[in-house]
């Protein structure tokens, strides 16, 4: 048993949205869905971090999480910036009940143990400038992932968080997301949003005591990346 981390598939099985008009982007489904089941087995989890489908609709984004199911492992999926599809959690795990898909779990104020540790972890938010918008949906994402951090086991060795948007940038610190990591005492956090040119400025590596890696797609070569250490 082992654990994986992957963000931002973007797939678009039930609408027109290609992603390969974008570089390093080209044929992009094949080869995720080739170095997945090359990489994990049945018996694994892989945490996918948001930005799932393009979708409008859970009912358009169906097609999508047929493929997801159909890969190796289970999953255990997070809300990104363009999962429109996504309702609520009940209607969401509904919807995966419904359908059959027995090997997708949805991470949203909850948390899930994988061997020794617990998956934690929110969407995230950023607000650079600032504005009272944006402020109060980081807020919120902050109490969600308090609120998922205090679901995890007691006896779990760890708590990894997972997010969608990084909790710093370049020069961009998200302070909301920061302090939560640090008063929960965490020592990993796993995030995806970060495309292209960004890869750059990503913080890949520790950063005030917290080892941080982007595992954005196209930045794994579209491979989901292991999660060191799980028992």
């Amino acid at each position: 048993m082992r654990l994986f981390a992957i963000g931002d598939p973007h797939l678009s099985f039930g609408c027109d949205k290609p992603m390969d008009i974008f570089k390093g982007w080209h044929d992009h489904v094949s080869r995720f869905e080739e170095n997945w089941n090359k990489t994990v087995s049945a018996e694994d989890t892989v945490v996918v971090c948001g930005d799932i489908s393009w979708a409008m609709t859970m009912k358009e984004a169906q097609p999508d999480f047929a493929f997801l199911d159909r890969l190796n492992g289970r999953k255990i999926i997070l809300r990104g910036n363009h999962d429109y599809w996504f309702s609520t959690y009940a209607e969401v795990t509904a919807f995966f009940e419904e359908n059959g898909f027995s090997t997708l779990s949805f991470l949203f104020n909850n948390a899930y143990r994988v061997g020794d540790i617990a998956v934690c972890g929110t969407r995230g938010w950023v607000s650079e400038h600032g504005e009272q918008a944006d402020k109060k949906v980081l807020s919120r994402e902050a109490g969600r992932l308090r609120l998922s951090l205090g679901a995890a086991p007691a006896d779990v060795k760890e708590r990894i968080v997972f997010l969608h948007y990084p909790p710093a940038y370049y020069i961009y610190e998200c302070a909301e997301i920061l302090n939560v990591l640090k008063e929960y005492g965490i020592k990993r956090c796993y995030y995806g949003h970060i495309h292209g040119a960004g890869h750059r400025y990503a913080i890949d590596g520790e950063y005030q005591g917290i080892d941080m890696r982007l595992i954005a797609c196209d930045y794994t070569d579209f491979t989901p990346v292991e999660v060191p250490g799980i028992q």
